[in-house]
């Protein structure tokens, strides 16, 4: 589903932010990415949703390299992936369900249509109620509810979530990490950056740790009651 092969990220000032990163995801799992401020994540995240090129190396997602994909491609590989960014980049001017909307006209389906997934959607991370309510008003946790949802409206087989659970309370956190699980259960393969990696009881992601720009594999990480599965 997911392989990354001796990747490496050289930025033109000379820093190296990854070096030689290798790993593999099966379809149908979750994975936690962890590692200090610094260690290379985000840029990890921006090579797997095609933002940034690799300097070396390659990954592949869904039998395609990312390397080798032309610019004008780069839009529907994306249409197959659920992105979640750090500071979601939710449309503040717009109401919660023309945010989950937007995605669905891009692609150019139809209206009715549009309107029953986007409200599909809607109701799996529980702001069914809340289609008019404009972003601002909704708390951190709805605000990162309707990220995913607008993320998952398009049915992508792979979720990338960068940090979704920054800034939430523990039990706000908690609740965005189920809505991943239920998510995965059904075989959508879930990749999580985060730098707290704690998880709920029963939760059991492998968890890739990045430090200074090279890859290791950990435990399964913590649940919120403080065992390791």
């Amino acid at each position: 589903m997911i392989t990354a092969n001796e990747v490496t990220k050289r930025y033109p000032e000379g820093r190296e932010a990854l070096k030689g990163v290798s790993f593999e995801i099966t379809a149908g799992e979750m994975v936690f990415l962890t590692g200090h401020s610094g260690a290379g994540k985000s840029t990890l995240f921006k090579l797997l949703a095609a933002i940034e090129r690799p300097t070396s190396g390659s990954i592949v997602i869904n039998g395609q390299n990312l390397a080798a994909l032309r610019r004008n491609a780069i839009p529907y590989l994306r249409r197959k992936l659920g992105l979640i960014f750090q500071d979601r980049k939710l449309l503040f001017d717009r109401n919660v369900l023309d945010n989950v909307l937007l995605p669905l006209a891009i692609a150019g389906h139809p209206a009715k249509e549009a309107q029953r997934r986007a409200q599909a959607a809607l109701a799996k991370v529980g702001l069914h109620d809340r289609e008019r309510t404009l972003p601002i008003a909704l708390s951190g946790g709805e605000q990162q509810r309707l990220a995913i949802a607008r993320a998952v409206v398009n049915r992508p087989a792979i979720i990338l979530a960068d940090e979704p659970t920054a800034n939430l309370d523990a039990a706000s956190a908690i609740e965005i990490l189920e809505i991943f699980r239920a998510f995965q259960q059904v075989g959508v393969t879930v990749l999580i950056v985060t730098h707290d990696p704690l998880c709920p009881p029963g939760m059991r992601p492998r968890v890739l740790r990045l430090a200074h720009g090279q890859m290791t594999e950990q435990p399964p990480c913590p649940s919120a009651d403080g065992v390791v599965p």
